[in-house]
């Protein structure tokens, strides 16, 4: 159990976040969004915010700075007069001080020829069509036996359409950063995101610059949860504005912002059909997704990909298909495609064990995988029935009456439900260098980020455990494009290839010293590219299983979760302390999504209407009750030199069909829409 390296900086206030670097004759930013869902921008109107005193400058299409083009659309900030969607930015202030800029951007008129606009997903949409490919590299579309003929035959069917809805990750620190340009042309950015290398190179690109003349800091950063993965448009336009201005620039996105500009989930409407003999052993998987995207940047949420390795099926079918809508861009949110993909695939799961009457932990232990059914690849390690029969002791389970609506206390009924849980375990290549001090310390350097997750802490104790040396003897250097290139901090990827530099760099290290530490010191580098290219001959994943208790209120209709356990197999622990605190924050996030998180789309407003955190529910202290995380060991050689998987995102990752599943056993009730919210529950009561 190790704490936190950084604990006493950041609960005294010490550790310093993007918009908190001190810089002279700063000046700030506030921006103007559309306010129009489709459309052209026939004129901005300046004047009157011109005219405030202490306004320094507007921008807009008109005069902005112009960038290269770049793959992702919405970086292409200030750049054309059209309007893709509602919230965009159209407009920017900077003056010399942020209530100055918020004030005079409410002056900013900015006058559209409005078009009639497309909102709303639908599963026959007549502009659905078939990406190339979808999020993490993988084909739309694959299909091996006959799964309909075979679905057809199966004396079992399940044939289940479950939707999930958009959904938001808000971080504690919003999207921010400060912008200056030094006077040999250099860009620097104090910035709030998951990879300062990623940001180094797309901020050069956009700006037609060397990686080198641009420099990214971000070495503390409030959480991420995947909408800080890949720049966004305020990064962009806060380095616009720092070189039309020539001074540093601040820009702190707005909360009520952030819900248009920096990412969220697409809401899915996912069909799944199973089937299955009496005894519950599949043999047809057939997982169809429909999702948005929007009309300036493709994203493709991998939803199915799940479906292809989790249960052994001798046919199966997995298809995505995508729409552009008038709407923001969808992005990465905590375990993309796995989260809403496992809540259809479970859900379905325990549908398939009430219609055979096998216990719905059994069910999964029949139709384990001993090889990925698709890729035919063995997995590098997999205890998914492990997880199972772990949870199940730990949790009760046998002492559970299978029949729906039976458990109930006055006025309220109870019932449990199971899920599993699954996610990749990738390594990505890196670079990092460590250094012998003459002092007999050493100092690890790799341009990782450190988004709440203990990254700091968990690389310094891999770095120790490399060097043989005490854990106060290592320093981590992090979060700063000018270190050792580095991996995002995303796809539950980053402490693998992360560590997996640090532990070859200490190594090396280690050989040059031969004993002794020169008077000057003595570094190595190391690159882990080929290391990680020779590991691609296993299918490597983690894997879990969520037991959740529901107590659903007869005359409210409100569910709340009494209990819940996850019990996960994600190799070796890095730092146990840390590791409970992931799994058990991605599991809360889970029961959020179950019963709380909805970002509405208001079809005549084209844009979310509940866009803060008073109208957007996420659990608090008063949701969470009886909760805890635990896992099995396991060893497996075949990931990286530690043995580790990726904890960051398995955690909510089947939660909530878990919960659904739960108030099924609860109500006798089936909701396939989430999130499960009173109404619902009191409609179908």
């Amino acid at each position: 159990m190790t704490d936190r390296l950084e604990g006493w900086e950041k609960v005294t206030g010490a550790a310093r976040y993007a918009y908190e670097y001190p810089l002279e004759n700063v000046a700030y930013l506030a921006a103007v969004q559309a306010t129009v869902a489709r459309g052209e921008i026939l004129a901005v109107d300046a004047e009157a915010a011109l005219g405030m005193p202490g306004v320094l400058a507007v921008l807009s299409g008109g005069n902005a700075p112009r960038l290269a083009p770049v793959d992702d659309g919405e970086l292409a900030v200030l750049q054309s007069r059209r309007v893709a969607y509602r919230g965009q930015f159209v407009a920017a202030v900077i003056a010399e001080t942020p209530e100055t800029a918020a004030e005079a951007a409410r002056h900013v008129r900015v006058e559209y020829a409005p078009e009639a606009a497309d909102v709303l997903l639908r599963a026959d949409h007549e502009g659905l069509y078939a990406p190339e490919k979808v999020n993490g590299g993988f084909p739309a579309d694959t299909e091996s036996g006959d799964p309909d003929a075979a679905f057809a035959a199966s004396a079992v069917r399940v044939d289940a359409t479950y939707t999930t809805p958009a959904e938001h990750n808000n971080p504690m620190e919003p999207h921010t950063t400060v912008a200056l340009w030094e006077d040999d042309g250099t860009l620097v950015l104090y910035d709030s995101n998951q990879g300062p290398s990623a940001v180094q190179s797309t901020l050069a690109e956009v700006f037609g610059l060397e990686p080198a003349q641009v420099r990214v800091i971000s070495e503390h950063v409030g959480g991420g949860f995947g909408s800080k993965g890949t720049p966004r448009p305020n990064v962009v336009l806060a380095a616009m504005a720092a070189r039309v201005t020539g001074r540093p620039v601040k820009f702190a996105v707005p909360r009520r912002q952030m819900w248009a500009t920096t990412g969220y989930r697409t809401p899915t409407i996912q069909r799944v059909r199973l089937g299955a003999g009496l005894d519950g052993r599949l043999d047809a998987v057939i997982h169809e997704v429909v999702a948005q995207t929007s009309a300036v940047r493709e994203f493709a949420e991998q939803a199915a990909v799940p479906a292809r390795m989790m249960y052994r099926a001798a046919n199966r079918r997995t298809r995505h298909r995508i729409v552009r809508l008038d709407v923001p861009s969808p992005s990465w949110m905590r375990a993309p495609g796995e989260t809403p993909g496992m809540f259809a695939l479970e859900s379905a799961m325990d549908e398939l064990a009430v219609l055979t009457g096998v216990d719905p932990v059994e069910l999964r232990v029949r139709n384990d995988a001993p090889e990925d059914p698709e890729s035919g690849l063995p997995f590098s390690s997999r205890n998914l029935v492990a997880c199972l029969r772990e949870g199940a002791a730990r949790f009760g389970w046998d002492a559970r009456d299978p029949r729906p609506g039976v458990r109930r206390e006055g006025r309220t009924l109870l019932g449990t439900g199971v899920a599993a849980a699954t996610y990749p375990a990738s390594t990505r290549p890196g670079e990092a260098v460590a250094r012998a001090e003459p002092d007999g310390t050493f100092t690890v350097r790799v341009a990782a980020a450190d988004i709440g997750t203990g990254a700091r802490t968990a690389l310094a104790v891999i770095a120790a455990d490399a060097l043989k040396t005490d854990l106060g003897k290592v320093r981590m250097e992090i979060g700063d494009s000018r270190l050792p290139r580095a991996v995002v901090a995303g796809g539950s990827a980053g402490t693998s290839s992360w560590g997996t530099a640090v532990v070859r760099a200490c190594e090396a290290l280690l050989v040059r010293l031969n004993g002794e530490i020169p008077p000057e010191g003595v570094e190595a580098r190391a690159s882990t590219a080929d290391e990680v290219r020779s590991r691609q001959k296993y299918a490597r994943h983690a894997f879990g299983a969520h037991f959740a208790e529901v107590a659903v209120d007869l005359d409210t209709g409100e569910v709340r979760v009494p209990r819940m356990l996850g019990v996960f197999a994600a190799g070796r622990i890095i730092n146990p302390k840390a590791a409970r605190s992931q799994f058990v924050g991605g599991m809360t996030m889970g029961i959020g999504m179950a019963l709380l998180e909805e970002s509405i789309m208001d079809e005549a407003f084209g844009d979310h209407v509940n866009r803060d955190l008073a109208q957007y529910h996420v659990p608090t202290c008063a949701d969470i009750r009886k909760i805890d995380a635990v896992w099995v060991p396991e060893a497996d050689p075949h990931l990286n030199p530690m043995g580790a998987k990726g904890i960051g995102e398995i955690g909510i990752v089947g939660a909530a069909a878990a919960i659904a599943n739960a108030v099924h056993h609860a109500t006798g009730a089936r909701f396939r829409d989430l999130p499960i919210t009173p109404a619902r529950v009191l409609a179908e009561l």
